[in-house]
């Protein structure tokens, strides 16, 4: 079993960066695949970005390729998304989200919020105008 939570949420100015941090409790964390969902207020929860068990593929919504980069650190059990060039539309709570390795995991698999087992409890990003 795998516990997340989320960090690093604020409130910052469009044009401007954030770094969200997901801490993974469990001893199995590198054998996770990782994905990062966003909601925004009414409405649904959507795919932001995807990594795999190794750090070797990751995957992007189209609307933050570009500008949002995932990444993971097995040895401190972390993941991260860098946020660069926000737009008033990122505001959002963000959530980190977990599946085992073992599960498909591609472009076809990873933007499904029914994959993910593990879900954090959300950091909240505002961007302002």
């Amino acid at each position: 079993q795998v516990q997340l939570v989320e960090s690093g949420g604020g409130l910052v100015q469009a044009g401007g960066s954030l770094r969200l941090s997901c801490a993974a409790s469990g001893r199995t964390f590198s054998t996770y695949n990782m994905g990062w969902f966003r909601q925004a207020p009414g409405k649904a929860r959507e795919f932001v970005a995807a990594i795999n068990w190794s750090g070797g593929r990751t995957y992007y919504a189209d609307s933050v390729k570009g500008r949002f980069t995932i990444s993971r650190d097995n040895a401190k059990n972390m993941v991260y998304l860098q946020m660069n060039s926000l737009k008033p539309e990122d505001l959002a709570v963000y959530y980190c989200a977990g599946t085992p390795s073992a599960t498909p995991f591609s472009i076809a698999t990873a933007w499904d919020t029914k994959k993910y087992y593990y879900w954090g409890q959300g950091t909240q990003v505002t961007v302002s105008s």
